[in-house]
């Protein structure tokens, strides 16, 4: 603390005389949009200094900082500029290199940093369209919302983007850290309301990156997310640097698996906790999957079955929040990868059926085959013909496990 620190485009050498401390960033050119007055926070604010002084040294542009608190630094650490407005765009070079390469190899989903405006998100989904091969569904975009900005245009964001992301490491940083709880709740209630997956990540088992255990107050920001009803809940630092990284998986598995079967047990998981807006309601599947949820809850069924090709009837069940299982059948394995972020649902791949009829025989088989259901429970079945084609769900039938009275010939048992 008290250090002078120069934060500057090009790296110079400093002179054996030159104590000052001197950076530079592998973005120099947001060095001359930082003013005086002016905070810059380095490694997640651990480090935090102030602009003091704006200098040009032989074209070179600088900003002298003063510490206002110290640590170390050491390299490839990010700097966070919460007071300045920055021309840099959400998009890279080196980030249109890792799009290219993540449509070459199929990557399942990608996750857009530092998104300010829905416009971002659009220019990402309009590139990813642009580049993928034919018959290759576009690769979604989640949203990570942690600036500040992006919560002036949040509404158009999480309507534009295939999912969202509450990144609060960042969020806490950027803003007063005291708003970031209420902000995470503002954001899942909206995603609700839009009817997008949203996830809770950043800094949620955080202590276990050096210790073998979590803090109380970590399981429990763990269990709040998902009573707020993230449909995931994300490791970062504590797997990817950390030194117990399964133990991290193991602990966040197991505190939400135990906080959804309280949740269940004490009923707080309705068929009416999530309703998206009314212009959404107008799809046939999103009608059928409210059809669905009136059967479960006046049949006590055990579990949903739906033929769901590219995960989209999966989605729309997903959204009422069935409080029983929704397993959802595809022959597509990106489709299926891609479905594992949605609340409730167990992607299962399936040989696809010839008909509805055939499907109902496999999905018979499927469940008593894991166990998730006995002969004799009621299940319901979603699926629609031809079978395999997306966006053609029309039909929900009510099976009941084992039962093999079903009418010869008949196109639905």
């Amino acid at each position: 603390p008290g250090d002078t620190v120069v934060l500057q485009q090009l790296t110079i050498t400093a002179e054996p005389n030159d104590h000052q401390i001197v950076f530079s960033t592998n973005s120099p050119q947001v060095i001359a949009e930082i003013e005086p007055g002016q905070r810059l926070l380095i490694n997640d604010g651990a480090v935090r200094m102030l602009g003091t002084e704006k200098i040009e040294r032989e074209g070179n542009a600088a900003i002298v900082c003063q510490v206002t608190v110290g640590g170390r630094v050491s390299s490839s650490k990010g700097v966070n500029l919460p007071d300045s407005e920055l021309a840099l765009p959400s998009m890279t070079d080196h980030d249109w290199r890792c799009v290219q390469w993540a449509v070459e190899n199929e990557i399942d989903l990608l996750a857009l940093s530092f998104v300010r405006r829905a416009d971002d998100v659009r220019q990402l989904q309009s590139a990813l369209a642009q580049r993928q091969r034919k018959g290759m569904q576009r690769i979604p975009v989640i949203a990570k919302i942690e600036k500040p900005q992006a919560l002036d245009d949040l509404d158009a964001i999480v309507a534009t983007a295939d999912a969202v992301m509450v990144a609060r490491g960042d969020l806490g940083i950027e803003m007063d850290l005291a708003k970031v709880p209420i902000i995470q709740k503002r954001i899942i209630a909206l995603a609700h309301d839009l009817g997008k997956p949203v996830i809770v990540a950043t800094q949620m088992l955080q202590s276990m990156i050096d210790k073998p255990s979590p803090t109380r107050a970590e399981v429990s920001d763990v269990a709040n997310a998902i009573y707020d009803g993230a449909d995931a809940v994300m490791l970062s630092g504590e797997t990817a640097v950390g030194s117990y990284p399964t133990r991290a998986v193991a602990m966040m598995a197991r505190v939400a698996s135990i906080t959804l079967n309280q949740m269940i047990c004490d009923g707080t998981l309705t068929n009416d906790r999530v309703t998206a807006r009314p212009d959404e309601s107008r799809y046939r599947t999103a009608a059928l999957a409210h059809g669905v949820a009136s059967i479960v809850g006046d049949l006590d069924a055990r579990l949903v079955v739906t033929w769901s090709q590219r995960g989209g009837g999966a989605l729309y069940l997903s959204r009422t929040r069935l409080g029983v299982p929704v397993i959802a059948a595809s022959s597509d394995m990106a489709a299926l990868r891609r479905m594992n972020i949605l609340y409730g649902v167990i992607p299962v791949l399936m040989a696809q059926p010839k008909d509805r009829a055939e499907f109902a025989a496999q999905a018979d088989e499927l469940v008593q085959q894991r166990g998730w259901a006995r002969p004799g429970d009621p299940i319901v079945l979603v699926a629609g013909e031809p079978m395999g084609v997306a966006g053609v769900t029309n039909a929900i039938w009510v099976r009941y496990v084992g039962d093999v009275c079903s009418l010869p010939g008949s196109r639905e048992p």
